[in-house]
């Protein structure tokens, strides 16, 4: 295992891509957001003085927290360790919040580090972690509140014929107002997969425990995997009462931003823990959760951009999963030159170094792929000042 605290990176070059959205394999829509009809992605790359690169996805819209509180620190830190400038990322967002994009955004930055910390040893950034493995786990998703029975049974044999044994499918249609169909299309795609898949729900916190209820009682606890988000997520006092009323695991965990909400999740009784690490707060956070689900013997999954996500599941526990959104994340993969393929129910990571994803910038470039893109060199970064305004 390489210990990414003692690397220097004496960062030159900086710019985020945004590549043109791609059409969804379906037009996808939850309990509260949607229809998507296509799905995008931006790459931060950072570039050190020997030409070395590190990439990661990124939000593209809050360029102004990365002009203001993390790129100043990024290009003057000439000569120190990555121990002793990322507390100084850390906390230059203090004022941003650690709950929202501030956080994301930090630890979109700390991964294309560690991609350009592996890609210089030359090693795959899951070795450089500490990975013992190639494979991870996955559990199908989708099941969108739009989709038809049809649609539904299409996904659902996409996975089957992949060696997925789970499957995860919205409910909560129409704002939550429509329970009754919630539960004929669960039961719909029960009687479809008999035994030889399981089915999870996600209700993207649309519903109250009364509704949560509701729908619980109608499908069965035992005939379930796991419900998410069945309740706001900010709600933790509603969502440590449902976890006292029920034998249905309850997940949570895609909206943190912060491993810091974690242990609190855990002692409401979520027995499910679900941090993202295309949009969470740093790689050592996410190693936090795992290793808080390993000592609660809790579940962990992730999700995002699942397959960048892959590199870190392989330092769980094998039971471990990574969320697939097939109808969103297939499109995008025609933009990557290398990445983790499906078989028997598990991603295989590929041995190439850094990241197991790495983006096809010739084919971009050529079919004019790249939307927008916007450089930062150090000598246009000045040194980091805080800006505290009230």
């Amino acid at each position: 295992m390489n210990e990414i605290d003692d690397e220097i990176f004496n960062v030159q070059k900086i710019s985020i891509r945004v590549l043109e959205p791609v059409a969804n394999v379906t037009p996808f829509q939850d309990a509260t957001m949607g229809p998507f009809p296509s799905f995008g992605l931006s790459i931060i790359r950072i570039e050190d003085e020997d030409g070395y690169i590190g990439e990661a996805p990124v939000y593209n819209s809050y360029t102004n927290i990365l002009e203001t509180c993390l790129f100043p620190i990024l290009f003057h830190c000439k000569g120190i360790p990555y121990k002793e400038f990322f507390p100084k990322l850390y906390w230059s967002i203090r004022n941003e919040g650690f709950k929202g994009a501030a956080s994301a955004l930090l630890g979109q930055v700390d991964m294309a580090l560690y991609d350009l910390a592996s890609r210089r040893k030359n090693i795959p950034l899951y070795r450089y972690i500490g990975g013992t493995r190639n494979t991870v786990k996955i559990y199908g998703s989708g099941g969108g509140t739009n989709y038809t029975l049809q649609q539904l049974e299409d996904e659902v044999r996409v996975f089957m014929e992949a060696g997925v044994d789970c499957y995860k499918m919205k409910i909560g249609k129409d704002f939550g107002t429509n329970i009754s169909e919630d539960i004929e299309r669960v039961k719909h795609v029960q009687r479809l997969v008999n035994n030889r898949m399981k089915v999870a729900v996600d209700a993207n916190q649309i519903w109250s425990c009364k509704d949560v209820f509701k729908f619980i009682d109608a499908i069965g606890e035992q005939s379930l995997c796991w419900i998410e988000e069945p309740i706001h997520s900010a709600a933790y006092d509603q969502i440590e009462e449902l976890c006292k009323q029920t034998s249905l695991t309850v997940a949570y965990g895609e909206s943190e931003r912060t491993s810091k909400i974690f242990p609190m999740l855990a002692n409401c009784g979520v027995g499910h823990l679900q941090p993202v690490p295309t949009q969470f707060g740093g790689m050592k956070e996410w190693m936090e959760v795992r290793d808080l689900s390993k000592s609660r013997n809790l579940q962990l999954s992730s999700g995002g951009y699942s397959l960048y996500s892959t590199f870190l599941m392989t330092t769980a526990d094998d039971n471990g999963m990574i969320e697939y959104l097939y109808s969103l994340m297939f499109g995008l993969e025609k933009y990557f030159l290398i990445c983790p393929t499906l078989s028997n129910g598990q991603f295989h990571l590929p041995e190439s170094e850094g990241l197991p994803v790495r983006i096809d910038w010739d084919y971009c470039y050529k079919e004019n792929k790249v939307i927008r893109e916007q450089i930062w060199e150090k000598h246009q970064v000045s040194n980091y000042n805080p800006l505290v305004t009230m």
